[in-house]
């Protein structure tokens, strides 16, 4: 079987999916353009500022994006690349986009607030507490091991440090300019031709004048930039700076399936599945907590009712964003599956063993590109640098994003001092870069990062309850999002009960503790739901 047909079977059913399945599941959620989104009601110029769709697209494209859907997929493969595939192309259209687009919809009607707020309102105040105390830790766990990969990608490539500060300037500029111009169509789309003209240039510049810097200064640099990404406007610096890293992924994918036509490489990996690795597990759950981004991450439901439904300018644009958004992510993981699927598995093991995924999908990808006349070095050397560009965009979505979780966590407290926190975006940045330079000088994060993979499932499954919940107190059947919750919570409670033995076995007693407690807080939640649902069938039939 060819690459190129597998590309456009996968094309064709993403986007028939985006077609058909997008507007049912955005029927049920009853979104409406006749009621003013929260970027109108609630606008500040800081966080809820009302944006055009392609913008909000290019922000949240590139937030959920990162790395996530080249690594996991890759890195999967062990299991075979046809239950990657599948797991891809079911997860991506019938959990992840229902979940993330659930998110969006249930934030929109919720003032743009965050899931933490919706669980309040929805299963009550304790399961806003416990969900907000363990969605802020893994963003703080996250910014951590970021800065940390990020700073040490800076220092063996100076040039990729080089371009990125670059782009910073050029977002910017760009965020100013998309502010004069206003609704401009015209000059909107001139502004944009020239600032992606002007990335695709500033990656050649880098190289040209690399900054050698040692890691200290890039760790401080980098959470000094995450400061000033979550307290500025978001239309001036965060928001253009994803748009316009957006238009990278997009011709790397663009690029990519040009190269795979034109080569027209065949797969020549067996077709057998694997039903366990030695050094993964069990394909279940491993591959369903493996495979994140590109089928159903949690993370993204903090993106979509965290920055995302802020700037929505309506109800309607949710769909493209929130539903379309995932499928072009599931898209991109295709694309990695792709990129060693071409190889045999005896070549696939051993390189991934020396090289790890995001090489692997460099070498792979960048060899399809290198067929439309480019470089290979240098076509090589582009997809490395647009993976690394988006860790970069990791790092200042989660710092607001857990600015934003900090501030909800505490606005139900009538305490003075809670007051402050909820209100000053700048103590309440300054309080989540002051614990993740904690914990980048403990040193625990490389420790605590095994754990993020169930986590993030389990931040997934506990979205798809909250939506559930959401959608059966409006009187909406919620098949559509109960199955994926309870299929989720499945893989996810069997993933941390397996990660807790095996830990606890050798002797990872910290680890084994954590997915205990994260085991017991999934358990939790659902009491909690159940809980509220059932009092509100009493109330209903007293009444």
């Amino acid at each position: 079987m060819s690459l190129a047909l597998l590309l456009l079977i996968s094309a064709v059913i993403l986007f028939a999916a985006y077609r058909f399945y997008g507007a049912f599941v955005y029927k049920k959620f009853g979104l409406d353009d006749s009621r003013k989104a929260p970027s109108h009601l609630l606008r500040d110029g800081i966080d809820y500022e009302p944006s055009k769709p392609i913008v909000v697209l290019g922000h949240h494209f590139a937030s959920i994006a990162g790395a996530g859907p080249i690594v996991g997929p890759i890195i999967a493969v062990t299991f075979g690349w046809i239950p990657a595939v599948i797991w891809i192309l079911v997860g991506g259209i019938f959990f992840g986009a229902v979940h993330d687009l659930g998110s969006m919809a249930a934030s929109l009607r919720t003032e743009g607030k965050s899931i933490g707020v919706i669980i309040r309102n929805q299963i009550g105040v304790k399961g806003k507490q416990l969900f907000i105390l363990f969605s802020f830790s893994t963003l703080i766990l996250v910014i951590g091991v970021f800065s940390d990969i990020i700073a040490k990608t800076f220092i063996a490539n100076p040039g990729v440090g080089s371009a990125s500060i670059l782009f910073i300037f050029l977002a910017v500029a760009f965020g100013y300019l998309n502010r004069w111009v206003g609704n401009g169509k015209i000059a909107f789309t001139v502004i944009t031709v020239i600032g992606v003209i002007l990335m695709y240039y500033f990656v050649y510049l880098g190289t040209q004048i690399p900054f050698e810097l040692d890691y200290n200064f890039w760790i401080l640099g980098l959470l000094g930039y995450a400061f000033l990404a979550s307290v500025t406007p978001v239309s001036l610096l965060l928001q253009p700076r994803d748009y316009l890293n957006s238009y990278l992924l997009y011709g790397m994918m663009v690029a990519a399936v040009a190269g795979v036509v034109i080569a027209n490489p065949q797969i020549e990996m067996s077709s057998q599945v694997q039903m366990s690795s030695e050094s993964l597990g069990y394909v279940f759950p491993v591959l369903f907590v493996t495979i994140a981004c590109g089928a159903i991450s949690g993370f993204h439901s903090l993106v979509a009712s965290g920055t995302t439904s802020k700037q929505l300018d309506k109800e309607s644009d949710a769909k493209v964003v929130g539903f379309g958004g995932m499928l072009i992510e599931s898209f991109l993981a295709i694309i990695s599956v792709g990129a060693v699927a071409i190889l045999s598995r005896e070549e696939y093991t051993t390189r991934l063993d020396l090289e790890g995924p995001v090489a692997l999908f460099s070498n792979g990808i960048g060899g399809m590109i290198s067929t439309l006349g480019i470089s290979e070095p240098f076509a090589i050397g582009f997809v490395a640098l647009t993976v690394s560009a988006f860790a970069l965009t990791t790092l200042d979505t989660c710092t607001r994003l857990a600015r934003f979780t900090l501030q909800e966590y505490f606005e139900d407290m009538p305490q003075p001092a809670a007051q402050v926190v909820a209100k000053n975006r700048y103590l309440s940045t300054t309080i989540v870069v002051i614990l993740s330079i904690l914990l980048l000088a403990s040193g625990e994060f490389n420790t605590l990062w095994p754990i993020f993979g169930s986590a993030n499932q389990l931040l997934a499954a506990l979205a798809l309850l909250t939506i559930a919940v959401w959608l059966i107190r409006k009187n909406i059947p919620a098949t559509f999002v109960m199955i994926p919750m309870f299929f989720m919570f499945t893989v996810t409670l069997a993933s941390l009960g397996l990660f807790a033995w095996k830990n606890f076995q050798e002797k990872g007693y910290v680890l084994a503790v954590i997915a205990a407690l994260l085991f017991v807080l999934a358990i939790s939640l659902i009491f909690l739901a159940f809980k509220s649902l059932k009092s509100e069938v009493k109330v209903t039939s007293g009444a």
